[in-house]
């Protein structure tokens, strides 16, 4: 009777103590909630909205001095030199924009945003899967629209990203995502538009010690392209059935690249890598290739063009990947491309699924334009020669009539560390909200600064 009455008493005790824990819980999710919650998604837009007195970056090298954006109904209806006169505008929202600057919205392409939150804690990654080959993983349906760091990437101009998976050989699908949206659905820009494959690098070490271990990294190297090659026949085949059954959905997520709707993303830095995978592929009848890194890519400019090849180059802040590389290779790769027609890209982290400064990605082919770079060129590299490779060039990628509405108002130069300030940024015609966790932190510490300088001074 005793021991039923002492558990009855500590069932109660551990109910209450339950009880307070929960609500301890609550709390702090109310507090998180209250202070570091993204902003809200914009409103669907409702009044037309015209742009006058900025200087217009179109996104294809052309630039128009004072020029006249006007926006209805999510898309570009008129953009040139200013015609309007705002003493009859009515029902317009009107934004005067002398001495800015208004570009098309950069695009961000293989990253982890809204995958990887962050690095240290593992509850917080969704960016890949167990195996080697998982081409019907798709990344779209891990796409996180509540990440801290998503508001902060917008800040410095970039409202679209493509989202990748890594991991194993193939390591997924990929979808183009718009940086303001409530969930996965709405962010959807453009659905599954490739698959990215990690290809095996064949370059070895030349260390004293490392001749058995080079004989058998080069026999798995050797044994991977195998499983590569093994994996796209099946695939080939698999897409030749009229109607399978059963269903094999990873070889059911290959079937776009034999018939040209998707588009193969291959992971590779070294020039033979980059060669070897590009005609590993092409016996299996897939034409829509892109090379991802790229480190190297400016070796072999005759045979990427030849082939149709395009690049997606890793950032520039960072050393060769060979000893003997020149330092300034890293910086001179785009120029080099562009000069042998070669089209391209960048992205910020391109060998991980880091997200770590990828919002600096418009100071990084800032950087190229000191070493041979066009600076009109270079916008064009991260707008509309990125929306060209993921297929949405009709939709985005340049500021032109009958395209959406993406675009961004800077207050300088957006490829220069120094004058990049987003005054105001656009999404299909809805005007978002440009706060974000850093903002926050910096009006906190700034108060406190000031408000203690005030007090010593008195």
């Amino acid at each position: 009777m005793l021991q039923i009455l002492i558990m009855s008493i500590t069932l109660i005790n551990l109910s209450i103590n339950m009880k307070k824990f929960i609500n301890f819980l609550l709390a702090c999710g109310v507090s998180a909630t209250a202070y570091a919650q993204p902003p809200s998604p914009a409103h669907v837009q409702k009044l037309p909205i015209l742009i006058e007195g900025a200087t217009l970056h179109i996104g294809n090298g052309q630039v128009i001095e004072n020029g006249e954006i006007q926006i209805s109904n999510g898309k570009i209806t008129y953009i040139g030199a200013k015609v309007t006169d705002l003493t009859k505008v009515e029902n317009y929202e009107v934004i005067h924009a002398t001495g800015k600057h208004v570009y098309p919205s950069l695009i961000l392409m293989n990253s982890g945003l809204g995958l990887n939150e962050v690095e240290s804690v593992r509850a917080t990654q969704d960016n890949e899967e167990v195996g080697d080959f998982n081409p019907h993983v798709r990344s779209l349906i891990a796409y996180n629209t509540d990440s801290e760091l998503i508001p902060v990437t917008r800040s410095n101009g970039i409202l679209l990203a493509q989202v990748a998976p890594h991991g194993g050989i193939f390591s997924g699908t990929s979808s183009v995502v718009q940086l303001d949206a409530w969930n996965w659905e709405d962010a959807a820009y453009k659905t599954d538009d490739g698959i990215y494959v990690d290809f095996p690098s064949s370059v070895i070490g030349v260390g004293r010690w490392e001749g058995g271990e080079n004989v058998r990294r080069v026999e798995a190297i050797q044994e991977k392209y195998k499983l590569i090659e093994n994996f796209l026949q099946d695939a080939l085949n698999y897409s030749k059935i009229a109607t399978p059954s059963p269903i094999n959905h990873k070889l059911a997520a290959m079937k776009g690249l034999f018939e040209g709707t998707k588009r193969l993303y291959i992971r590779s830095n070294f020039a033979k890598d980059m060669m070897t995978a590009v005609q590993m592929v092409k016996k299996f009848g897939i034409q829509n290739i892109t090379i991802v890194g790229g480190a190297e890519a400016y070796r072999i400019t005759d045979f990427l063009k030849a082939n149709n090849v395009s690049v997606v180059l890793n950032q520039a802040f960072r050393l060769p990947d060979r000893m003997d590389d020149s330092v300034e290779s890293p910086y001179k790769n785009a120029a080099m491309l562009q000069e042998a027609g070669v089209l391209f890209t960048m992205a910020y982290n391109t060998e991980d699924a880091s997200v770590r400064n990828s919002r600096n990605l418009p100071f990084a082919i800032g950087m190229a334009c000191g070493f041979g770079l066009d600076k009109e060129k270079a916008l064009s590299a991260i707008t509309i020669n990125a929306a060209k490779i993921l297929g949405i060039d009709d939709r985005t990628g340049t500021l032109e009539k009958g395209k959406d509405a993406n675009l961004v108002m800077s207050n300088g130069d957006i490829l220069d560390i120094r004058s990049n300030h987003i005054a105001l940024a656009v999404v299909q015609g809805r005007i978002i909200d440009l706060d974000n966790k850093q903002k926050r932190l910096h009006k906190k510490f700034m108060d406190k600064y000031i408000h203690q300088n005030a007090v010593n001074r008195e």
